[in-house]
């Protein structure tokens, strides 16, 4: 019982410190224009460019891309397995060869709480992971290990 109110009472003081910080952000500067000014037309919102594969630029250059590609496979369907994710990106334009995944299921049939995938990228790893053991999706860009691989232990056949 004493563990559970000092937890309470931690969260509140996080709770209390949150709020106050926000209020110490920067007010936001207002763009709005008089109606019927000359720059209507020019300062109307332009949609934001989707990212791309750029096959000259690094694994960061790259992360971006990744992300988009990955977070439309989950949209997509939410519980995607490994495979879904590397057929994205070949689809996307990354090459098969170079990537590498978790097994979906553990060996007495369990879904994975988590699964992991990755393109190698010149001398970088792109890495995502998804599950709700650790809360939806993640990526990042890693050295790729001494093995000339991406992911530690063992990973699954990519047909």
């Amino acid at each position: 019982m004493a563990r559970t109110t000092a937890l309470l009472g931690a969260l509140g003081v996080m709770l209390l410190l949150t709020l106050g910080l926000s209020g110490c952000a920067p007010a936001a500067e207002s763009t709005a224009q008089p109606t019927g000014s000359p720059s209507d037309e020019a300062s109307a919102p332009t949609a934001t460019a989707q990212p791309t594969l750029d096959p000259e630029g690094s694994a960061g250059d790259n992360l971006d891309f990744f992300d988009a590609v990955n977070e439309k496979v989950i949209a997509d369907n939410p519980d995607a397995l490994g495979m879904d994710f590397i057929d994205a990106l070949v689809e996307a334009g990354f090459e098969k060869s170079a990537m590498e995944a978790t097994e979906d299921y553990s060996t007495v049939g369990n879904r994975a709480e988590s699964i992991q995938f990755s393109v190698r990228w010149k001398d970088k790893c792109l890495i995502g992971q998804n599950g709700e053991a650790v809360g939806g999706y993640h990526s990042v860009v890693m050295n790729m290990l001494d093995a000339g691989t991406c992911l530690v232990g063992n990973t699954r056949a990519i047909g």
